[in-house]
Order: structure tokens, then sequence, then C-alpha cells
């Protein structure tokens, strides 16, 4: 064989051998992907037809819980807290969430009632933002409207005294008589807003007694229609 035709036969393997690499490696990495693709034990088996089916399972919860959750939060803003999760390890060896919660405060703004009526809109749309809110959502919603109701009462109570306090200052000398009246009148829109308070109590007594019986918000409702 002379030296040139010696160069071209190495030359012709060399090229064989590298397209046979080639094809190797796009073998491996097909196959890598094909086993990459489908979930597998933590010890790398692959996982029973029974098994995958309930690992799809937690994923959809674990969707579900992290959504619902995540609508108290934004809702909620700055009067929410971080969420915590309750875990299942799954069959792929993963944790998976199937339970949560996002602490809400509810508390009253002391001395301030138009703030804490404020903050109770904010905490009862938190409460209730998820699609399907829980009977605890629910019930932290109803303690919120509670609290709503009083700082209501309370502040209708300082806008009555209020009041008082003008028309004692502006009549002054003998007309006496005036400024009684006014002061009658007060008495009178204080009763009003006191009944209208009385109401909203009571409405929310029987609120809360169907929730606290499992019943669901929007039937609870009817029962006050």
């Amino acid at each position: 064989m002379t030296p040139t035709a010696k160069a071209a036969s190495e030359n012709e393997e060399r090229q064989a051998r590298g397209q046979v690499q080639e094809k190797h490696v796009e073998s491996a990495t097909v196959g890598g992907a094909t086993r990459g693709a489908a979930p597998s034990a933590a010890n790398g088996e692959p996982l029973t037809p029974e098994e995958l089916d309930y690992l799809e399972r937690l994923k959809v919860t674990d969707r579900a819980v992290r959504q619902h959750e995540m609508a108290h939060q934004i809702a909620g803003g700055h009067y929410s807290g971080g969420a915590s999760y309750e875990y299942e390890i799954g069959p792929d060896g993963k944790r998976y969430a199937v339970a949560g919660e996002v602490s809400i405060d509810y508390g009253p703004v002391s001395g301030d009632p138009q703030a804490t009526i404020d903050k109770m809109q904010t905490v009862i749309a938190a409460a209730l933002a998820p699609a399907d809110p829980s009977t605890q959502d629910r019930k932290v919603a109803a303690q919120a409207r509670q609290v709503m109701i009083s700082a209501r009462l309370e502040l209708e109570q300082q806008r009555s005294e209020m009041n008082a306090a003008r028309h004692s200052a502006s009549e002054g000398g003998d007309d006496v008589a005036a400024a009684s009246a006014g002061r009658g009148a007060d008495r009178h829109a204080q009763g009003h807003a006191q009944e209208s308070i009385e109401r909203q109590l009571e409405e929310y007594e029987v609120v809360s007694r169907s929730i606290m019986a499992g019943q669901s918000y929007r039937d609870s409702l009817r029962a006050v229609a």
C-alpha cells in the first residue's frame, strides 16, 4: 500500500469511528431523556401504575394547597403572615404539600374604630379569597365581622358625643331649649345606631351558629334573610 493510499485509509477509518461514536452519544441522550421523563422511586426503581396515579394526585393537591394559601396572602396584604405547609413524601421521594395555613391578624386597632373597620374589611376579603374557603376560613371571616360591628358601634358613639359637644358649644347663652333639643336629637340618632348594631349582632350570631354547624356561608346568609 502506498503512503498516500495508507493515509486515505486511516482517514476513512477515523471518520467511520466518529460516526459510530456520534450515534452512540445520540442514542444515550435520547435514552437519558426518556428515562428522565418517567418518574422513578427514590432508589431509582420505576414506579408502579398505582404509584404513578397516587403521585399525580399528590401533585394536584400540592398545586391546589399552594394556590389557596397564596390567595390568602395576596388579599390580606401586610395583615397576613407567611404560609406554612404540611407535607407528604411521594413515591418519588419528593415532598408535596397536602395542607397549609396563613396567619391573619384580625385584632382591632386600639383607639381607632375607623381603622379597625377598614382592617376588618381587608381581613374578611383575605379569609374568603380562595375559590373554596374552608370552614376555618369562614370562622375567621365571622370573627372579623364581629370585631367590625363593635368598631362601628364605637364609632357611632364617638360621633354622637362629638355632635353633642358641638351643639353645646354653639348654642350657649340662654338658648337652653335649643341645646336640649339638639341633645335629644343626638340621643335619638345614637339609639337608632344602637338598634342597627344590635340587628347586625343578631345576624352575626345566626351566621356564626350556622357555620359552626357545618353550613356554608351562603346558606347561613339565607337563614337571616
